[in-house]
């Protein structure tokens, strides 16, 4: 079966903005972003069914390599977000785009994207392409998601 690089995972996730995460100003400080982000990235993993311990028990590590992030608007105390973690490369490097939107509204408020790269577990080398089995992952959710 061929991979359709046309139908690749994505995963929208919602959250509220908690009190802890604000500064005086009542907006979300910079740095909670990354943490927002890593939501939707594990969320998007496990419809993958490749999450992060899955990833381990496979013999592969997938440390986080390049992050950018633009912020369009604050996010706000109390406000509702929504998520969005999508797969965008996949062959040599996990590369995920993000957007973070007001869940209500739908406003684009930040735009980023990570990228990840398999280092073996067990040799600790970093592989110039994906594994096997991630290639497997992304067939079966293409074949359960037509």
């Amino acid at each position: 079966m061929t991979l359709d690089d046309g139908k690749l995972p994505c995963y929208e996730t919602e959250l509220t903005i908690p009190f802890h995460d604000i500064d005086m100003m009542q907006v979300a400080w910079h740095g909670h972003y990354v943490r927002y982000l890593e939501i939707a990235r594990c969320a998007l993993l496990d419809a993958l069914d490749y999450n992060y311990s899955q990833m381990q028990a496979s013999g592969f590590a997938w440390p986080v390599i390049d992050l950018r992030l633009r912020y369009a608007a604050p996010v706000l105390f109390a406000q509702r977000i929504a998520i969005e973690a999508r797969l965008s490369e996949w062959e040599n490097r996990l590369k995920i785009d993000y957007t973070i939107r007001d869940a209500q509204t739908r406003k684009r408020l930040t735009r980023a994207w990570s990228v990840q790269v398999a280092v073996g577990t067990e040799d600790h080398e970093m592989r110039l392409e994906s594994p096997p089995v991630l290639r497997e992952r992304l067939l079966a959710w293409q074949k359960a998601n037509p």
